[in-house]
């Protein structure tokens, strides 16, 4: 039997093209049980693009964006495990400042800090983001929760061999 990874997206750097190759399928065939929440923004990317039918391919779970009405049955188990990526500046923000606005940021703010839920995140920013004054305060409050944290880089070309795929944030997972 698998264990559930709460796989979790938001709309950032070529997601639409990189989510699934480099980050969906690979966790998947390391044998984790994808329960994928996405931000409103990521489904409509991912939609556009044709992706969303091939996300759902890979989970016998939802593909979900929005939050279920009162009476409906939970539809993901709840993983011990969960993976933001990829995860905006933005979302890295409200994560940190508890901010639950859509069902990605919600899922993941019931359970940072419990020390029984592994969460990693793995983030974009821009160069010069990095350097705005709330932005380090926003990775040590995540770190304080005991989030594992790892830089995506932007993206990657053609000819590029500097740009590493989206798949190495996977190596902050525990083993299935």
């Amino acid at each position: 039997m698998s264990r559930v990874l709460g796989l979790v997206a938001s709309s950032c750097g070529e997601m639409e093209r990189r989510f699934f190759t480099e980050i969906a399928e690979p966790a998947a065939a390391l044998g984790w049980q994808l329960a994928i929440t996405l931000t409103p923004a990521a489904k409509r990317w991912l939609e556009s693009f044709g992706e969303l039918k091939k996300l759902q391919g890979l989970t016998d779970l939802p593909v979900r964006s929005t939050s279920r009405l009162p009476g409906e049955p939970r539809p993901h188990p709840d993983p011990e495990v969960f993976l933001f990526a990829p995860a905006s500046a933005n979302s890295v923000a409200k994560l940190a400042l508890g901010i639950a606005d859509n069902q990605a940021l919600t899922v993941l703010g019931d359970v940072l800090g419990d020390k029984r839920v592994t969460v990693a995140v793995g983030y974009q920013v821009r160069d010069a983001r990095i350097h705005h004054p709330a932005w380090r305060g926003h990775l040590t409050a995540l770190e304080s929760a005991g989030v594992r944290l790892h830089r995506l880089n932007e993206s990657v070309t053609k000819d590029s061999t500097e740009n590493p795929l989206w798949t190495k944030v996977l190596d902050l997972l525990p083993a299935v």
